[in-house]
């Protein structure tokens, strides 16, 4: 059976309750990769996050 690859968006979703929602369709889920998450946390650099360095 050939593997296809999906990429889907979800608010307020963690890995284990897409999985679960998945195979509950029955759909085999081979993997889960989190690529990227928007909003949350400022980006870390060498000098702190990048909010540290506007107030600074």
């Amino acid at each position: 059976m050939a593997t296809i690859n999906y990429i889907i968006k979800v608010e307020d979703a963690k890995m284990a309750q897409i999985k679960k929602a998945l195979e509950t369709a029955n759909i085999k889920v081979i993997s889960i990769i989190d690529i990227y998450k928007s909003g949350g946390e400022e980006p870390q650099t060498k000098e702190g996050t990048a909010k540290e360095k506007e107030t600074a």
